[in-house]
């Protein structure tokens, strides 16, 4: 009997991924956007990086970005928009007129960069995708939101179904399914985003603290109008998951009786 032992070894830096969790809604008074801030490469490699990024320019334009999957790529595409507004490069950000072209130029970039990997080399062989959700204001346009695909085309929200996700979805949704709709007030929202971050957490130790949260209202054209970053012991974070578990538990003692099916 034979033994095959494969050993490989990828820098540990390209191989550092967002399993993460971020969203965002857009409601009729504007945009909430929600990220956790973990970061991991293994079990001893954990870090904490902010994936709410915000951009602005001239007081026309208010964006956020926030990003999911591989760090290195994310970064780069971060880096990249940084570095052509302040250049002037023709098609970055501060020369768009809609979102929905700020979204084609930020799914460029991340192609750009997953291409550099993509074709051989030393550092082939690993998932450098990223994607991202994209959401702001310019002008005098409406607030619009993508999420931005790593193969670079992007989609938008509809009325039936009004928020986004990135990364690790499946904990968080059923209760933006349950609660968010585009009339739903502002604050209610940033809560339900929170009660779904935290439940993510909960569930996957991928996902982690500190909870990034802010509202973009409408026509402002103003930084984010109510923010906050929420480690795991903040007071706020512990008395919401409390009240959370508690109220689910009272629900499930509530439910119907399996008894009466068998009688």
């Amino acid at each position: 009997m034979g033994l095959s032992i494969l050993v490989g070894v990828v820098s540990p830096y390209y191989r550092i991924n967002f399993m993460t969790y971020c969203l965002a809604i857009a409601l009729q008074e504007g945009l909430v956007f929600c990220s956790d801030s973990r970061t991991n490469a293994g079990a001893d490699r954990v870090s904490t990086y902010s994936k709410m990024h915000r951009f602005e320019h001239a007081g026309d334009r208010q964006l956020v970005l926030l990003t999911a999957g591989n760090l290195a790529t994310s970064q780069a595409v971060v880096a990249q928009m940084q570095r052509d507004a302040e250049n002037g490069v023709e098609g970055n950000y501060t020369q768009a007129a809609y979102v929905s072209e700020v979204a084609d130029y930020v799914g460029k970039l991340c192609l750009a960069e997953q291409s550099k990997y993509a074709n051989g080399g030393p550092n082939a062989g690993f998932n450098a995708e990223a994607t991202f959700i994209l959401g702001g204001q310019i002008g005098n346009h409406a607030p619009e939101l993508y999420l931005i695909y790593p193969e670079g085309n992007h989609i938008t929200v509809s009325g039936e179904h009004p928020f986004l996700q990135i990364g690790e979805t499946k904990y968080g949704k059923p209760i933006l399914d349950r609660i968010i709709r585009s009339e739903t007030e502002p604050h209610t929202a940033m809560r339900c985003a929170l009660v779904s971050v935290d439940s993510t957490m909960r569930s996957n130790a991928t996902v982690g603290p500190p909870i990034e949260c802010g509202f973009y209202r409408k026509d402002s054209l103003e930084p984010l109008s109510s923010y906050v970053k929420l480690e795991e012991n903040h007071p706020y974070l512990v008395r919401l998951r409390k009240s959370w578990d508690e109220s689910l538990i009272n629900a499930f003692s509530g439910l119907p009786s399996l008894a009466e099916v068998f009688e």
